[in-house]
């Protein structure tokens, strides 16, 4: 039964409440996510964030309701398909990623699900009868018999990811009592401030920003040179090359100026330039030596082992 015009009205009203409250939305996906999982993230999330889930025609249509006054939010109307919620937060997108993910329940092979990793059947002793070898036969599993019971002889890869479990597989896992997958909810798209990106951006570190966009900085500055195009990222580049230049034609000609007689002076004299720092050294540490003698002086004059009065 779908919901009545009054459950949709609030529920148009709802979203519409929290798209003007809250400047970043998860698009997450919560396939295989039961209702006692979705209880604990909702707890985790409390005070950080808001889930809302409901119907894709009934969210579209929400969506779209108000793109007249809201035309950023139509960036998200290609993702809502399959199992599909939101979640509306105002906190640190980094942290609530983490939150969201964090919640993951072990579960069991089934027949026709998606792997979402590659399933390995470990070696070592099954505690199976001798009678169930024609299964691991089947399978192309090596085994053996050890003390009257079934022993895989090596580690084998039974599924690959990406691809579906098959009814044998399912079979074999649930027998060796192994939950391969863990289900949850993950995180498929984000919107914040009215732009739309992968969550795998969250990843990427602040330095390497830094890095890029400084490199950006450099290659601009390069093309503006190599172009003998100003722009405000060659600026300094080029007042730097013009006072070498300035510098160059005063060293090789007459003409001075204040900045290039203190270059001329040391080309002219450079073991002035060499030997004044070693002595400004040497008189700095002699300082310290010249007041403590003048200080021992004072004190043998002033006390020579006699009290004032004696």
């Amino acid at each position: 039964m779908g919901a009545s015009r009054a459950d949709k009205e609030i529920y148009f009203e709802k979203l519409k409440e929290l798209l003007n409250k809250y400047p970043s939305i998860f698009l997450v996906n919560v396939d295989n996510v039961g209702s006692n999982q979705m209880h604990q993230i909702r707890v985790s999330l409390r005070g950080k964030g808001v889930v809302l889930m409901g119907k894709n025609t009934m969210v579209r249509r929400a969506l779209r309701s108000i793109l007249s006054e809201y035309p950023q939010f139509e960036k998200l109307l290609p993702y809502v398909r399959g199992n599909i919620g939101f979640v509306f937060t105002d906190n640190d997108l980094k942290d609530i990623r983490d939150i969201i993910v964090a919640n993951k329940v072990a579960a069991p092979a089934r027949a026709g699900a998606l792997a979402t990793v590659d399933v390995t059947v470990p070696a070592g002793n099954t505690g199976m009868e001798p009678g169930k070898t024609s299964f691991f036969q089947a399978l192309g599993i090596p085994t053996k018999i050890a003390r009257g019971t079934i022993e895989i002889v090596s580690d084998v890869r039974v599924v690959v990811a990406g691809t579906r479990v098959g009814p044998s597989e399912a079979t074999l896992l649930n027998m060796l009592n192994i939950s391969p997958f863990t289900y949850g909810m993950t995180v498929i798209q984000i919107f914040d401030s009215g732009n739309i990106f992968s969550p795998s951006v969250l990843d990427i570190d602040e330095q390497e920003l830094v890095d890029r966009f400084l490199s950006g900085i450099k290659t601009i500055a390069a093309i503006s040179l190599a172009l003998k195009y100003p722009t405000i990222a060659s600026v300094s580049h080029v007042l730097v090359n013009a006072y070498k230049n300035l510098l160059a034609l005063s060293l090789a000609t007459e003409y001075t100026f204040d900045g290039a007689e203190k270059v001329k002076e040391y080309l002219a004299n450079p073991e002035a330039f060499a030997v004044a720092a070693p002595v400004a050294t040497e008189a700095a540490s002699d300082a310290p030596k010249a007041e403590e003698k003048e200080e021992e002086k004072e004190e043998s004059d002033d006390d020579m082992g006699f009290g004032l009065f004696d």
